[in-house]
C-alpha cells in the first residue's frame, strides 16, 4: 500500500500539541513521531497515511500554527524512500 509522511514544524510544545490535535482530528492519519529541540521550543510532528489523508491533515495542523503564530516549514512525502524511514525510526 501506497503511504505519506507528513511533518509539521513549529516554535512551542504547547503549539505543537494543539497542531497535532488539529492534524488527528482533520483526517485519518497516525501519529508517529515528534523530535524536540532546544528544550521543546522547536518540535517537529510525524504523522502517516494515506497521501489525501495526510495532506489534509498537514494543511489543518498548517492553519492552526500559523493562527497561534508558530509555523517554521511543513511537508509531505508520498511514498518515501525507505531510508527515510529509518531516520525517523519508523
Amino acid at each position: 500500500m501506497d503511504f505519506a509522511i507528513g511533518l509539521v514544524e513549529l516554535q512551542a510544545l504547547v503549539a505543537a500539541i494543539g497542531c497535532l490535535d488539529a492534524m488527528l482530528k482533520a483526517a485519518d492519519v497516525e501519529f508517529v513521531a515528534v523530535e524536540r529541540k532546544l528544550g521543546g521550543r522547536l518540535v517537529t510532528i510525524v504523522v502517516r497515511g494515506s497521501i489525501s489523508s495526510v495532506t489534509a491533515a498537514v494543511e489543518a495542523g498548517c492553519e492552526e500554527a500559523k493562527r497561534l503564530g508558530h509555523l517554521k516549514a511543513h511537508e509531505v512525502i508520498a511514498r518515501p524512500h525507505p531510508e527515510i524511514l529509518k531516520f525517523l525510526n519508523l
